[in-house]
């Protein structure tokens, strides 16, 4: 196959996943049909198929690629170089971007978890518990060394998704009680400062020297 011949298919499947992402994400798996995704894709049906011979595969491939992203930012708190303030940091403006930059990707996540993974269990478990249980690691490690003050992990983690997923998974709501539709870089800084202070201080970073 040319160059020009990869070019053109990745655009073509780049194009169609991000319309089955956006269907998915309003409607659900249920609420949308292989013809409604080949139209918002401005393509037919058969060119659809083509690239995705079931309206299953294109969910799982369209969801595994929202869950890679996802999985790829847990990972940002393992940087052996990086303190606990600083990972901390980083992982709370790597989600909180990722609800701002991929608000349809992060609402098809949330609507596969809450309807209990009909589909995608499988992935998410091969792929998320993994990640969980390393991040969980690194900071049970931090907190025995006395670093950070202990608090129940798995419930820190949650807080955090929460605290960071809320603008994506009810951005109607955040976007109808502070006046704009879609957030601009304004509240982002608000958004992740408040974060910031309250895991800094929930875990005693405030009182420490640390950089």
């Amino acid at each position: 196959m040319s160059d020009n011949r990869t070019t053109k298919r990745q655009q073509t499947e780049t194009k169609l996943l991000a319309a089955a992402q956006e269907r998915f994400a309003r409607h659900g798996y249920e609420g949308v049909s292989v013809d409604d995704i080949a139209a918002s894709a401005g393509m037919s049906k058969q060119s659809l198929l083509y690239y995705f011979a079931t309206k299953e595969s294109l969910y799982r491939r369209v969801f595994n690629d929202v869950l890679d992203a996802w999985v790829q930012d847990l990972s940002e708190l393992a940087d052996p170089a990086s303190t606990p303030r600083q990972a901390l940091e980083r992982y709370v403006t790597q989600k909180l971007q990722f609800s701002f930059d991929n608000p349809t990707g992060s609402r098809l996540f949330a609507l596969e978890i809450m309807a209990q993974a009909p589909l995608c269990a499988a992935d998410i478990e091969a792929k998320l518990l993994p990640a969980f249980k390393a991040e969980t690691a690194l900071l049970e490690q931090w907190m025995a060394a006395g670093q950070i003050k202990r608090v129940p992990v798995p419930h820190l983690l949650f807080t955090l998704w929460a605290m960071t997923q809320t603008y994506a998974d009810f951005a109607w709501q955040t976007g109808m009680l502070l006046g704009k539709p879609t957030p601009d870089g304004e509240e982002f800084a608000q958004a992740r400062e408040t974060i910031l202070a309250m895991v800094n201080g929930a875990l005693g970073l405030n009182d420490t020297r640390e950089p």
